[in-house]
C-alpha cells in the first residue's frame, strides 16, 4: 500500500485494510502511558491488586491499562486513514477482555461502508465505515465500529452507501456477560445516584501528543504535520482526548475494576497541543452485576479559555464500567 494514502476514491467496500506491525504491551507501555494521560485505574497501576481481584495471586503478571489497549487497537486502525481529515464517531464498542502484560495485540479492519460526502470548494472526501476486531495471545479483546471522513484524490466515485450513526445505548443487561468474575472487595465504593453529575475539580493539559500518536502507530498526517491540518496546528488525535478523560474518571471513580463497553465516543470539536480540559461525569444508568455495579456516564471534555471559564464541548463519551 503506498502510505501516502489510501484516498477515499481508493476504499471499495469490503476490502480489508493491511494490518499495522503487532504489538506486545509490556510494563514500559503501562509507565509511558500514565506518564501521558495520569490514569490511575487501580487494577493496573498495582499489579498484586489485580492479583488479588482477579484471583490470579502472585502469579499474574499484570493488567495493561484498558485505555491503552484501546489505544493500540485505534492506532492498529490507522492504516485506512492516514488521510483522514476527521474521526467522527465510535459505535459499538466492547471490551471482552482484559489484556495482561506481554500479550501481543492484533488488529483486523475491514470497510463496512462508503458514503460521499459534500464537497468543500475543490476538496472532495468522503465518509468511511470500519469494523474492527482485536485480538491477543489469549483470544480476542474488543470489537467495534468507526467511522472517519477522509479526503478523496480524484473527485467523488459516487458511494451512497447507508452509514449508521453512533449507536443508540443498549440495555445494561445485555452487557452483564462481559463482566469479569472478579473478587471487587479491596477496591473503594464511591456512592453515585443515577443522573447526578460530578465535575473533576482536577483539570487537566494536552501534551505529548504526537508521543503517544507514535506509540501507538497511529498513521493520520494530521497528528503529526501541521501543513496537513486544515487548522494550520496539528490535531490532536481524538483518542488522547477520550485518554484524558478516561484518567479523569479513575479520580473520581476510583474503584473501577474494568471497562467493559462504550455507547459511543463523539469528537464534536478539535483538540490541540496545551488546552487545558475540564471534565464531567454524569451517571446515566446503573445495574448490580457479578458483585459490583454496571454503570453507564456520559462523560464530556470542554477546552478552558483564557479567563479559565470552560467552553463548547469537544468530547462526548459514554462508557460502561464495571465497580463496586
Amino acid at each position: 500500500m503506498d502510505n501516502d494514502g489510501p484516498y477515499y476514491n481508493e476504499f471499495t467496500q469490503g476490502m480489508t485494510i493491511p494490518s499495522l506491525p503487532p504489538v506486545t504491551v509490556t510494563e514500559a507501555d503501562n509507565v509511558a502511558y500514565r506518564m501521558i494521560t495520569g490514569d490511575q485505574h487501580l487494577p493496573s497501576a498495582d499489579r498484586a491488586l489485580y492479583g488479588v481481584i482477579s484471583g490470579q495471586g502472585s502469579a499474574t503478571t499484570g493488567m495493561v491499562y484498558p485505555s491503552l489497549a484501546m489505544q493500540y487497537s485505534i492506532g492498529q486502525t490507522t492504516n485506512a486513514t492516514r488521510r483522514a481529515i476527521a474521526n467522527l464517531y465510535y459505535r459499538s464498542v466492547r471490551i471482552l477482555r482484559s489484556v495482561e502484560v506481554g500479550e501481543t495485540l492484533r488488529t483486523t479492519t475491514t470497510v463496512l461502508g462508503l458514503a460521499d460526502s459534500r464537497p468543500k470548494g475543490d476538496a472532495h472526501r468522503g465518509k468511511v465505515w470500519l469494523g474492527i476486531e482485536t485480538v491477543g495471545d489469549n483470544g480476542p479483546v474488543v470489537q467495534y465500529e468507526r467511522c472517519a471522513l477522509v479526503a478523496s484524490r480524484d473527485g467523488s466515485p459516487g458511494h451512497a452507501d447507508e452509514i449508521p450513526g453512533p449507536s443508540d445505548p443498549v440495555p445494561l443487561s445485555e452487557l452483564t456477560g462481559l463482566v469479569p468474575d472478579w473478587d471487587l472487595g479491596p477496591l473503594p465504593r464511591t456512592p453515585w445516584t443515577v443522573g447526578e453529575e460530578a465535575a473533576d475539580a482536577m483539570r487537566d493539559h494536552v501534551d505529548l501528543a504526537p508521543s503517544l500518536a507514535r506509540m501507538t502507530f497511529n498513521q493520520a498526517f494530521v497528528h503529526r504535520d501541521a501543513t496537513a491540518s486544515i487548522y494550520g496546528k496539528r490535531l490532536v488525535y481524538g483518542g488522547h482526548v477520550q485518554g484524558l478523560a478516561q484518567a479523569s474518571l479513575s479520580r473520581v471513580l476510583p474503584g473501577i475494576a474494568s471497562v467493559v463497553a462504550w455507547d459511543g465516543c463523539d469528537h464534536v470539536g478539535p483538540a490541540f497541543e496545551a488546552d487545558l480540559l475540564a471534565f464531567r461525569h454524569k451517571l446515566v444508568d446503573e445495574l448490580a452485576a457479578g458483585g459490583g455495579r454496571l454503570m453507564r456516564f456520559e462523560i464530556r471534555a470542554a477546552v478552558v479559555d483564557a479567563e479559565g471559564r470552560p467552553g463548547d464541548d469537544i468530547l462526548v463519551w459514554t462508557p460502561i464500567v464495571f465497580a463496586p
